[in-house]
């Protein structure tokens, strides 16, 4: 009798185990049998408080995509940028990412992909969604040819100019380096700072060394000499040094450039005092609608693309710059084909609200028919719809070590500390010793 209770109640606890089971479902990814939603957990860095424009973005999107896709709920954690770093570094040691998450391109990225925490999303690009971006801009995101983020920010370095001051003097804005160099030449002549630089920073005067770089040998030149298939002994990249210690000569920069902050920098253009300045985009905002700086001002600022060079292999229309924070899809997903679909759903509907409603340039194109915008943007988004390259910052695509050697040679060119010859035999060896390790 008793075997038999035994019996019974192991009966009962082998159904209820099965209802259990059958009821609760997988509740973190895929539908159950009761019809549960799919939950896509995504993580991103742009909280309420300090990035209130992106954060209710994000939030529109979702709603969005929630409305349209009634059987995914996306449930999201937002942190600050250094905490998110952290958290993402902690994650990813014990493969437990998000299904959709932030990442930055090229030397950030990489250890990722190579601990296979990353999935590939060349199946989302070629599903319609590759020609939607600016040239160049999720190369930066690819690594042995495979893509493994999508970028959602791009930052291109134009240089502004003083239309007054340029008025004043008489100056045309320069489409070839001759005419560049004329107009340096007049403005020194006449006691105005060409160039506003503040090269304490370093990766501002390497704006003007990539500038050149592409300008004599080509878009690919530098990042060639770079992931070691060139040298950066090529002639091209000799002749870019050459160039930046030519400009040097002609003091062609504001005085004690080489011990100014970017800021101090950036100011003798903001006070009339520099007639250029090559920076990123990231400063659209305040010569169009930051209400600290005079309004006059505002309306005298223009912008330029590098001029061509005689003779060289480069492309007016080619870029320095770089995509900001892309989206990743881990490859441990249990919802990765609903991951990759959001994914695409984010990027498509972030370029189409990123820029007008937060100031951000999108690393997709923008129908500028369609957007309310100051016309510096509107001209500056013209000009990315029609880049044939983009170029990422050089400190970028280096390794930490490498990227702190070629910004002290940076710093060092500037200040005739080192000649263009040894300028590039220190790369070329840095790079060299990194490759075999």
């Amino acid at each position: 009798m008793l075997k038999k209770a035994h019996s019974l109640i192991l009966i009962a606890v082998l159904i209820l185990s099965a209802a259990l089971t059958a009821c609760s479902g997988n509740t973190d990814t895929a539908s159950s049998e009761n019809g549960s939603k799919k939950t896509i957990k995504f993580m991103h860095l742009w909280p309420a408080g300090s990035s209130k424009q992106q954060n209710q973005i994000v939030t529109d999107i979702i709603e969005q995509y929630e409305a349209e896709h009634e059987d995914v709920k996306i449930e999201i954690e937002v942190l600050e940028n250094e905490q998110y770093k952290n958290k993402i570094k902690v994650l990813s040691s014990s493969n437990e990412l998000p299904d959709v998450g932030f990442t930055w391109a090229a030397g950030y990225m990489t250890p990722f992909v190579k601990g296979n925490l990353f999935a590939e999303l060349d199946d989302v690009l070629n599903d319609g969604l590759k020609d939607s971006f600016v040239s160049g801009t999720t190369e930066a995101y690819a690594l042995d040819g495979k893509t493994y983020g999508l970028p959602l920010e791009l930052n291109i370095a134009p240089i502004y100019y003083n239309k007054e001051i340029f008025e004043k003097y008489n100056l045309d804005v320069p489409q070839t380096y001759s005419e560049f160099e004329n107009a340096v030449k007049t403005l020194a002549d006449n006691g105005v700072a060409p160039i506003a630089l503040g090269n304490k920073d370093r990766w501002t005067g390497s704006l003007w060394y990539m500038y050149l770089a592409d300008r004599f040998g080509g878009a690919e030149v530098l990042n060639k000499a770079i992931d070691r298939s060139g040298s950066f002994e090529d002639s091209a990249l000799i002749s870019a040094a050459e160039e930046i210690q030519n400009l040097v000569k002609v003091n062609a920069f504001n005085k004690g450039y080489n011990g100014l902050s970017n800021d101090e920098g950036k100011a003798e253009f903001l006070n009339g005092n520099a007639a250029m300045y090559l920076m990123g985009t990231w400063e659209l905002p305040n010569f169009t609608t930051n209400e600290e700086i005079p309004q006059d001002f505002r309306d005298s600022v223009g912008f330029f693309k590098f001029p061509t060079v005689e003779g060289g292999k480069g492309n007016i229309d080619s870029w320095v710059g770089g995509p900001g924070v892309g989206l990743f899809v881990a490859e441990n997903s249990k919802v990765k084909d609903e991951s990759k679909e959001f994914v695409k759903f984010f990027v498509e509907k972030w370029g189409e609200q990123s820029v007008e409603k937060a100031g951000v340039i999108p690393a997709t194109k923008v129908d500028t028919d369609k957007v309310d915008l100051p016309d510096l943007y509107i001209d500056v988004l013209n000009e990315l719809n029609k880049a044939s390259s983009l170029t990422l910052f050089a400190d970028v695509q280096m390794s930490a070590s490498v990227a702190e050697t070629h910004l002290n040679l940076i710093q060092s060119l500037f200040g005739n500390e080192v000649k263009p010859d040894d300028y590039a035999k220190q790369h070329e060896e840095a790079l060299k010793a990194e490759e075999g390790n």
